[in-house]
């Protein structure tokens, strides 16, 4: 019991339980704690950017060809779009076979689409594949960074990795201080999460406070649907992909049930990038690969955002009598491919992305948008679970398609074997007396 609350995860459970008990006996108190979680993910923001930047270089640097890392970036490319094609599909069966806005029978002159306005605005930019290819371009490189657009900042950086791999030796200065950097990012990093308890508490507390407890319990049949299609996904589809690489999925979501609960309580799997790419190297994923996957999966490859798409704009269409066609549907996955690739980062992203989806559907009507607001921070904590067990897994599989993983020192990692067992510190490195530290090698 013990070591329970003196790990992070145990932490992170108290935090939780104390919200929820916090916002059903002082609502007002508890909405007053909301800056706990803000400033969390406010504070996480602050290094996400930098800490890309230096993994992705990193990555590059390492694998050294470019042949190779032009590779394993097409072999992910792949990957993520047919599992982006099956979550949208996954979405949107379930959608029709659940209808979960059939009989809501809404009348759309009874909304207000002043709420969406900011949404909006955010949007413009993504109606069409010339506005999405132009967004991810930066102004300037500073920009890139100064705005936390993840999508900017890859761009550059592969553009960056690409340089200093082709010059070699004659960058190797540039090359070590950037690896340097990434091990003062990550240590800051290490700090943040400290906090992580606290962000939990400030966030869950806020909103059962706002929107009661029953809210945690009855909150619409969107979000059961919703939060079934995550568990169908995941239990069937990445466990099937999971078994052919040779693995289970169950392990290695126990394997990082400590960073799915932050996730968890905070909505965002932001906070947990640093310690999710070491825990893989430590698995025995190569660290060149993990640098590639990990970054780019968390703008390409977003599962659990993907299942909403299709999911929120089939349900909008039955709660407002919209009748869509073959064509219509055909569409919406179409548009929700690109749509989809821009979410991370953008503020209100869900909102933001189904606004763009939807305005390239004229026969589904923007405004019942309004309808998923109030529902979207609930929802919010299975896409970001969704997507970070979806980066992992896709990480593994490519790891494994490219024989870039040691499979004996994974199966013993995730059998729980007691030498080789995984002991985070304030940089997220240090293990246990005796026992060996991961190698770039592995």
């Amino acid at each position: 019991m013990l070591k329970f609350f003196n790990s992070l995860f145990g932490r992170v459970v108290i935090a939780l339980v104390a919200g929820i008990v916090l916002g059903a006996v002082f609502p007002h108190f508890a909405q007053s704690l909301r800056p706990l979680g803000d400033g969390f993910l406010k504070l996480i923001k602050m290094v996400i950017g930098p800490i890309v930047f230096c993994v992705v270089v990193s990555g590059m640097a390492h694998a050294g060809d470019l042949r190779k890392v032009g590779r394993v970036g097409l072999k992910a490319v792949i990957y993520f779009e047919a599992m982006t094609t099956i979550a949208l599909v996954i979405g949107a069966l379930l959608a029709y076979a659940t209808r979960p806005g059939a009989g809501m029978n809404v009348n759309l002159n009874s909304l207000n689409a002043a709420s969406l306005a900011s949404y909006a605005e955010h949007a413009k930019s993504l109606k069409d594949t010339a506005g999405f290819l132009l967004k991810i371009i930066p102004e300037t490189a500073i920009n890139a960074f100064a705005t936390g657009d993840i999508l900017q900042i890859l761009v550059f950086s592969v553009l960056f990795g690409s340089a200093l791999s082709l010059l070699g030796n004659r960058a190797q200065r540039v090359s070590g201080l950037i690896d340097e950097l990434s091990q003062v990012f990550f240590r800051v990093m290490g700090f943040i999460i400290k906090l992580a308890p606290l962000g939990v508490l400030g966030a869950i507390a806020f909103t059962t406070g706002t929107y009661g407890v029953e809210s945690l319990k009855q909150l619409s049949m969107l979000v059961l649907v919703f939060y079934a299609s995550c568990v169908v996904f995941v239990v069937l589809v990445l466990g099937m992909v999971m078994r052919l690489a040779g693995f289970s999925v169950f392990k290695l979501i126990r394997y990082l049930r400590e960073e799915l609960s932050i996730v968890l309580g905070t909505a965002s799997s932001d906070a947990v990038l640093p310690q999710v790419m070491r825990k893989l190297e430590w698995m025995g994923v190569k660290d060149s690969t993990v640098g590639l996957v990990i970054p780019t999966g968390y703008s390409f490859n977003l599962d659990g955002f993907s299942i909403y798409l299709t999911l929120a704009v089939i349900f909008i269409a039955q709660a407002t009598n919209t009748p869509l066609s073959i064509h219509d549907l055909i569409v919406v996955v179409l548009v929700s491919l690109v749509t989809s690739k821009g979410a991370h980062g953008i503020p209100g992203s869900a909102i933001v992305i189904l606004a763009a989806t939807l305005s390239a559907i004229p026969a589904i009507p923007v405004l019942g948008l309004v309808l998923i607001l109030p529902v979207d921070w609930f929802v919010g904590i299975a896409r970001a679970l969704t997507n970070l067990i979806g980066n992992c897994v896709a990480t593994v599989v490519i790891a494994v398609w490219e024989n870039d993983i040691d499979k004996a020192r994974a199966h013993r990692v995730l059998n729980r074997d007691a030498a080789l067992r995984y002991v985070p510190s304030v940089d997220d490195t240090r293990v246990e007396p005796g026992v060996t530290e991961p190698s770039p090698a592995l």
